[in-house]
């Protein structure tokens, strides 16, 4: 029965994928991009309706309590982990509040990622313009995609599960936060795993974690190539989740049977019975209600339906809505920097730092490679491919269960060519697509249509692929802050790229170190070639010296989407800090911060396996402070 149930969903998602391809390439063929994202949501529209599926989720709640012992805020990467395991406590009463929807299965498949950015369970933000970075981009600005659904950006991300080095961690621990060197969190990142790999150094994974982690089931030959020229340029082949990092691999990613394992599936499935979690769904939380006269807070607000809603709080409300949406509710309830509170009206609880510290990612995305074998992913020909959905539904493998594309990474210290010991500042991310590959790939960065006609257009048809050289040690800081004191209107965001030209040299070192790649007989065999057509605002530079790199850089500035650091972490004596090491906001009782925001320093990690392990010491600590037995 089983086997005919999944042939019968087979048909209907077959069916379904079709009017929702058809849906999108009539998009991008006759609207502009402005009025793309109607026309994706009525294509997700009709294939949600045309195929039902069956979600474990728990359960949105229409009424809630008057008061809970814990009050957590967003259920993305580190909110879903934080409610279940305070909920293992049954006798804690856990209210869950989330912005967004629920989330289906349709989101669970590897490849699609890149369309969820089209749709209503991404935030939208955007950048500020700017003038030295995203200037390839619409309005000089980086859109910043987040997760507005149950798993926030573990949904909307591409899987990548990396938790950075060593040194990331005990550099936190020696900034005063006692507790965080790497011995004392690498428990933290086995507890929540389950892996199932095939390269994993002994001793640094977990069996019996939630959180399930391994290899994609499926790779092209791309990839083949690309983890072969590494090896023969002398970049060992590694576990980057193991001992040492330095090297060359195919991808870890966070997900089962071919299926993306979001935060969502691993940690609230299993809670859907708990009676001591309740959870409200589509709800967005306007304010952090906090005493005046204690400095303790006390509740929250939220709205709910166009309604304001009020629940109290008897133990502590945990903020984790991510380095965005935590700076901004701490700052529209009085946490923040006082000129900036003052300035929108807002009365002062505690001076803070709120929104400095800003930290990303950021790639050159013009590294840009043809090939002469058809060989690479092309999106529309994938999703109408019914043999590649039966392969994904029945079997868990197929082209579908490759990551958004990516599929490979290396990780190099730029500083120590050649060590296998070195702390990556910079990494190698393949993706086996081009910006052509399908029509919505250049709007996902919001790339300038005479952009796109004048480099890109011409390779429509044509295979290739894209490495991302990406800043893995920025020295860069960016900033967030209100745009007024209405909770509903997005904050600003500069992420101040490229403020630390050494940032740009690392980028280039990274082209250099793939055109030696590009020797080799792997590469030579695909017949691959960069793309050698200048960017239209980088022709005052000569192709392929370091300052074309470095304008191309900051023309097409590609977010990795790890924003972090805006609720920084430090002891009190650290003027820069906004949590203690308990997590805890300092100057207000009963409120912590738990989510991306509070890393010190970014790690040299794609940031949702470090946000998960912060989600687990917290919620250790948490019942510690509360005399509850932990890990």
């Amino acid at each position: 029965m089983r086997f005919i149930k999944i042939i019968s969903l087979s048909i209907q998602v077959q069916i379904s994928l079709y009017l929702f391809v058809v849906s999108i390439d009539r998009g991008f063929t006759n609207t502009s991009s402005a009025g793309f994202s109607s026309l994706f949501e009525s294509g997700l529209k009709s294939l949600i309706e045309n195929f039902e599926w069956e979600s474990r989720e728990p359960i949105n709640r229409e009424q809630v309590l008057p008061e809970y012992d814990f009050i957590v805020v967003g259920a993305g990467s580190a909110g879903s982990v934080v409610a279940s395991r305070l909920s293992e406590i049954k006798n804690w009463q856990v209210l869950l509040i989330e912005a967004g929807q629920h989330a289906i299965h349709l989101m669970d498949i590897p490849l699609a990622a890149p369309f969820w950015q089209f749709s209503t369970i991404n935030w939208n933000y955007k950048t500020v313009p700017t003038n030295n970075s995203c200037l390839g981009f619409e309005g000089s600005r980086c859109k910043f995609p987040r997760g507005k659904v149950m798993g926030g950006s573990s949904i909307l991300n591409y899987m990548i599960y990396t938790r950075g080095n060593r040194k990331d961690y005990d550099k936190w621990a020696n900034m005063g936060n006692t507790g965080w060197d790497y011995d004392s969190v690498l428990k933290y990142f086995i507890k929540s795993e389950s892996a199932n790999l095939s390269h994993a150094d002994s001793g640094y994974h977990g069996k019996s974690g939630l959180l399930s982690v391994t290899d994609v089931p499926y790779k092209t030959p791309i990839a083949k190539a690309f983890v072969e020229a590494g090896s023969q340029i002398g970049l060992p082949i590694v576990d980057v989740n193991g001992k040492k990092q330095i090297g060359i691999n195919y991808l870890q990613a966070t997900m089962k049977n071919g299926r993306r394992w979001s935060t969502n599936t691993a940690f609230l499935f299993p809670t859907k019975n708990r009676s001591n979690l309740h959870v409200k769904k589509f709800s967005t939380v306007t304010q952090i209600l906090i005493d005046g006269a204690t400095k303790k807070a006390i509740g929250v607000e939220f709205v709910s339906k166009l309604k304001r809603y009020r629940v109290f709080v008897r133990k502590e409300v945990i903020v984790s809505g991510g380095s965005i949406n935590s700076p901004q509710l701490l700052m529209l309830s009085g946490i923040g920097p006082k000129q900036h509170l003052m300035d929108h009206h807002i009365p002062l609880v505690k001076d803070l730092p709120v929104g400095e510290n800003l930290m990303d990612h950021v790639a050159l995305g013009s590294l840009t490679v043809s090939i002469n074998k058809t060989v690479s992913i092309r999106m529309e020909n994938i999703l109408k491919d019914t043999d590649a959905v039966n392969d994904f539904l029945v079997h868990g493998v197929s082209v579908s269960t490759v990551p958004g594309g990516a599929e490979a990474l290396a990780l190099v210290d730029t500083h120590r060519p050649g060590s296998i010991d070195g702390h990556a500042n910079l990494e190698l991310l393949l993706a086996s697509a081009t910006y052509s590959s399908h029509k919505m790939i250049s709007s996902l960065c919001g790339m300038k249509a005479d952009l796109y006609d004048a480099v890109y257009r011409a390779t429509e048809g044509k295979d290739g692929f894209i490495v991302f050289p990406m800043v893995m040690l920025p020295k860069s800081r960016g900033r967030v802050w209100l745009r007024d004191a209405n909770p509903f209107h997005h904050p600003l965001i500069d992420p101040n790229y490229f403020a630390d030209e050494t940032d740009l040299d690392v980028l280039v070192a990274g082209v250099r170190l793939f055109q030696r790649m590009l020797r080799t007989s792997p590469m030579r065999s695909l017949g691959a070639k960069i793309l050698d057509t200048p960017l239209p605002g980088c022709k005052q530079h000569v192709f392929d010296t370091d300052a074309y790199w470095k304008c191309s850089a900051r023309q097409i500035s590609y977010t990795i989407y790890h924003l972090s650091g805006t609720c920084k972490m430090g002891p009190a004596s650290d003027p820069t800090a906004v949590v203690d090491p308990r997590l805890r906001v300092h100057g207000v009782r009963g409120l912590r911060v738990v989510d991306a925001s509070i890393m010190p320093e970014i790690p040299a990690a794609h940031t949702n396996a470090p946000t998960i392990m912060i989600a687990e010491k917290a919620s250790d600590m948490i019942k510690e402070d509360w005399d509850v037995l932990t890990l």
